[in-house]
């Protein structure tokens, strides 16, 4: 299209709009705010409503950014119903019909309000994707379904108005998406801070009571000044829009592909920083909030150079994708990996706005760009689980959308920049999977290197995009090695490996989580080795028989402490977790184990409160990769712990992580409780690193005294930071 955006909207030659009785001036202004501020409000509800439902049933999948990424999927689908609703009723339904069913439509969530779970739900029983849609349906489907008509609606109706810009009303679209980005930035920032889960929901009840008052006024509206002036008497013989354009199906096609791309990589971005970050609100909507503004621009009018200038600024951080997928810092994951995924949906949703028809066809554009949106979280979130036993979808994504900024342009470069890239890609990969300590920041300075040749080489061609793609590709298969086992789950995803000596590994994510030595399979390494805190705690029990509750399971390493008397429960979230460790051919600490062993699958908190007790130890060692469960560290999970110690044992807690320093919450959380804590951040010997030993910390809580610790613990320091299970500020703990 060589038009600019707003006038491919409107046909040079038609009529008009009719001059509303009185004047326009004031009157214009008046309708515009009333449309925009509804528009605002609807959007404002769509999105908070999201991270809300979110934290509400953050407790029932373990914090998994499995949860997030279904929840998504959940609520484009709904989207797309809400959205072909919109479609059905306004042009199947006359004026005054219309008005009449969209206002009932929108009070019936009034039934279901406030929000809540569904009691007695457990996403661990079943297929926890399935589970968690069947549950999100009972719990804000309708709400949702009622919302999702809002923004179609709305500007079906301004359309009908007698305003000038009555035949561009995707302005509204914007303006809602802008509510959208506030209701996702204020949640984290400023909602979720400072007002308990209760007080949410009754808050958004009350709001999206103030939502029907509005859509009642732009009803009003509507039939106050209908465009064809045929007066509210006569509304329903009005025709809205005049003969719709045709639509061709490769168009069609064109809306889907360019709505399910940035929507497969949203979900794609959002999984690899949840599994590698945190779990939490912010970092969930984070990817969202760039996503919606990308609408914002997109259909705000902008400038055509800027489709050129985001089409280079994909091609060109893609080379820097490949160095944060095997390096490890966190300011660079966020940076380039956001920064990538901005410019890549940013690209296509102007491609989308630049196609979008006129106003007649508005509704069914609109349908099928939820149409693509689902197809692309879909995809993402549910088949690719199914399909990939390692996260290839999210490197799939983004040559797709590297592919897409080239354009038509099929060559596929000279053989002599093949073969360059191919060397460097191979010494890449040998440094990547070669076992040295440096050899994974050096891959990512080779990989870079290969990336640069192929934009300086290829850069204009389609070559670009296979270089890419073979770039990626070594980078994912060298994250596991020669892996013996991959596979995923909701949860997350699994490799075991086995070194050269014959140990054994167990990663998951890119964080190394267990280890097993071929030359002393009972001996336990990693985080539990006997020289680190925990052979403070375990190496040297006290007589008699010593029981042991231990949310998360891992490999299973810390039964190896245990004797013929003792007994070890674990509470593990994630059957597919069990499945490895109770596989002898990889693991075979619980095969092997001397203690009474029993293995659990469920939430942590709710099947730990659900067991008998009393334990003499209850250990949290929960992480998955390095993201947080925040629902296990706050001040009632812990208080449900030490009451499971009978007021006679301990507990402990491993907080090693990359990126938080979580000494402030337990210290805050165990000071209000009244007990004693103290903390061992523990840096293995050369001895110890020889024999499997991982740097640890961890904190123990003790309120009977019966822990003594030595000058190599210390008290935790004092705070007065307490998580609670209405509040947790990740941000307030973040070690960049």
């Amino acid at each position: 299209m060589t038009s600019t955006l707003h006038d491919a909207r409107r046909e040079p030659d038609s009529p008009t709009p009719p001059v509303i009785a009185g004047g326009r001036g004031s009157h214009d202004l008046t309708l515009v705010a009333l449309f925009t501020l509804t528009s605002f409000v609807a959007s404002t509800l769509v999105f908070s409503v999201q991270p809300l439902v979110g934290r509400l049933l953050l407790p029932l999948a373990g914090g998994s950014a499995g949860l997030w990424n279904t929840a998504l999927v959940f609520f484009q689908a709904v989207l797309l119903a809400g959205y072909l609703l919109a479609h059905v009723l306004s042009t199947r339904v006359g004026g005054r019909g219309h008005l009449v069913l969209q206002l009932g439509l929108l009070c019936l969530p009034l039934l279901v309000l406030p929000l809540s779970v569904p009691a007695g739900w457990d996403l661990t029983s079943g297929n926890p994707a399935f589970m968690a849609l069947a549950v999100l349906t009972l719990m804000v489907g309708l709400p949702f379904l009622a919302l999702s008509t809002a923004s179609p609606t709305l500007q079906k109706w301004f359309s009908r108005t007698g305003h000038p810009d009555a035949d561009d009303p995707y302005f509204l679209y914007a303006a809602g998406n802008v509510g959208s980005i506030v209701a996702l930035l204020g949640y984290p920032l400023v909602i979720e801070p400072f007002l308990g889960l209760g007080t949410q929901t009754r808050l958004f009840a009350a709001t999206y009571i103030g939502l029907i008052v509005l859509f009642a006024l732009c009803a009003v509206a509507v039939r106050g000044s209908d465009r064809t002036g045929v007066g509210p008497d006569n509304i329903d013989a009005a025709e809205d829009d005049g003969p719709a354009p045709p639509i061709s199906w490769a168009q069609r096609r064109r809306w889907i592909g360019l709505a399910a791309l940035p929507s497969a990589l949203l979900l794609g971005v959002t999984r690899y920083l949840a599994t590698d970050v945190a779990s939490f609100p912010l970092l969930w909507v984070v990817p969202l909030v760039l996503y919606l503004l990308t609408f914002v621009i997109a259909f705000g009018r902008p400038s055509p150079k800027l489709i050129g200038g985001t089409s280079s600024a994909v091609r060109i951080l893609g080379i820097g994708i490949v160095l944060t997928f095997v390096g490890q810092l966190l300011i660079s994951q966020l940076v380039i990996h956001l920064g990538w995924f901005f410019a890549a949906t940013l690209f296509c949703h102007l491609r989308l706005a630049e196609d979008r028809p006129p106003v007649a066809r508005l509704t069914e554009f609109y349908s099928w760009v939820s149409t693509g949106g689902v197809i692309g979280g879909a995809t993402v979130a549910l088949l690719a689980p199914i399909v990939f036993d390692r996260v290839w979808e999210y490197p799939l994504a983004i040559v797709a959308a590297i592919a897409l900024t080239i354009g038509s342009s099929r060559s596929w470069g000279h053989p002599v920049a093949w073969v360059a890239i191919a060397a460097t890609v191979a010494a890449g990969f040998w440094l990547q999977t070669g076992g040295s300590e440096a050899g994974p920041q050096l891959a990512a300075l080779v990989y870079g290197a290969a990336g640069l040749i192929a934009y300086a080489r290829l850069g204009r061609s389609q070559a670009l995009a296979g270089a890419m793609a073979v770039i990626l590709a070594a980078v994912v298969i060298g994250q596991s090695g020669q892996a013996i086992l991959r596979d995923r789950s909701f949860f997350g995803t699994y490799a075991v490996q086995e070194t050269d000596e014959g140990d054994r590994l167990l990663i998951m994510g890119t964080t190394l989580h267990g280890r097993q030595l071929a030359a002393g399979p009972d001996q336990p390494t990693s985080y539990y080795h006997p020289a680190g805190p925990l052979g403070d705690v375990l190496g040297s029990p006290p007589p008699g028989p010593l029981d042991v509750a231990v949310i998360g399971l891992g490999a299973g390493e810390l039964v190896s402490y245990g004797d013929a008397d003792d007994n070890y429960t674990f509470i593990e979230i994630d059957p597919k977790v069990v499945e490895i460790a109770e596989d002898p051919e990889l693991f075979t600490y619980l095969s092997d184990a001397d203690a009474d062993v029993q293995t659990i699958v469920g939430d942590g908190r709710i099947e730990l409160d659900a067991l008998p007790g009393p334990y003499d130890l209850v250990v949290v060692d929960a992480f998955s990769s390095d993201a947080i469960p925040v629902h296990l560290l706050t001040r009632e999970a812990i208080a449900g712990y030490l009451d499971k110690t009978g007021g006679t044992g301990a507990v402990m807690i491993h907080i090693t992580n990359r990126h938080f320093d979580l000494e402030p919450v337990l210290s805050g959380i165990a000071t209000e409780l009244g007990v004693d804590a103290h903390i061992r951040r523990y840096v293995p010997d050369g001895a110890a690193v020889a024999t499997g030993a991982f740097a640890s910390t961890w904190v123990v809580l003790d309120p009977a005294g019966s822990f003594a610790p030595t000058d190599r613990w210390a008290p935790l320091v004092d705070s007065d930071l307490v998580w609670t299970d209405d509040y947790a500020n990740l941000l307030g703990v973040l070690s960049l």
